[in-house]
Order: C-alpha cells, then structure tokens, then sequence
C-alpha cells in the first residue's frame, strides 16, 4: 500500500459567542471514514486506486449537557492509495459491511490525525479554543543542593 494523495474538501470551524471557555469543555475527537470508491489514474497501470474519504471533528461539548455542542472542528477530504490487486480487492470486499483491515484503518487514522491535527490547532489558537492535545510545556525544576 501506498498514499500517493491526500486532500481535504471541507474545513469548517465554529465558535458561538455563548461559548464558555472552562474546564467543563472536554474536547472529543473523533475519525471516521465515510466512503470507499475504486478509482483510476492513468499514470498507475498495474496497480489499483482506492479513494476513502474521512471525516476528522473536534467537539467541545460541556459535561453537564450530553450531546451538546459548543464549538466544533471538522475535516473532510479523501486520501487515495496505490495498492495491489489482490489487497485492493479484500479492501472493496470488507467495506461492502463498512468495515477496514484494522491495520490499514490504524495507519490511515494515524496519516489523517497527524494532517488534521496541525490545522485543528492553528485554528484553536485563532478562534480562542483550548487544545485538542496536550502541549508541551517548559517547567522550572527546583535546585539541588548539590549546585
């Protein structure tokens, strides 16, 4: 298997202006993948093209009210493989129950976690939302008394 494409088609982010910035807004992040379509390219003969679209959101949701949401991130896009025959066709195979090998869909996961998560947090910081993931930070050790 090989990502020789990854693009996004929707990016939307909402902040209301009721939104409380407190410690009751845990961010949940979720990924899905939404869509599996065989495809082709010109350039690739003797292999298969597979395109899966993904959805990616951030949702901040107050603890005390379930299924709320009070801000929102999403992605959307599709990433498009190189793959051959035989895997392509167990590929297309698994997904008529809308399922993914659980190795594919780890490394696919892992590719759209680490593209979205480096838009999620520029627009964290723009639209004044709390982080989706810990950064890290500098802390001040105590001194020793051997210094």
């Amino acid at each position: 298997m090989q990502i020789i494409g990854f693009n996004f088609t929707k990016i939307s982010a909402i902040r209301p202006e009721s939104f409380n910035e407190t410690p009751k807004s845990n961010p949940t992040i979720n990924i899905e993948f939404t869509d599996l379509n065989k495809d082709k390219l010109d350039l690739i003969k003797d292999k298969e093209i597979v395109k899966i679209s993904f959805r990616f959101s951030v949702s901040y949701t107050e603890a005390t009210i379930k299924d709320k949401s009070d801000a929102e991130l999403v992605f959307e896009g599709f990433i498009v493989l190189s793959l051959d025959k035989d895997e392509a066709k167990d590929i297309l195979k698994g997904w008529k129950k809308k399922q993914l090998p659980q190795p594919l869909q780890m490394n696919l996961s892992n590719v759209v976690l680490k593209r979205c998560t480096i838009k999620a947090l520029a627009l964290e910081e723009e639209l004044n939302l709390p982080t989706h993931i810990r950064l890290p930070q500098i802390r001040l050790q105590p001194k020793s008394d051997q210094e």
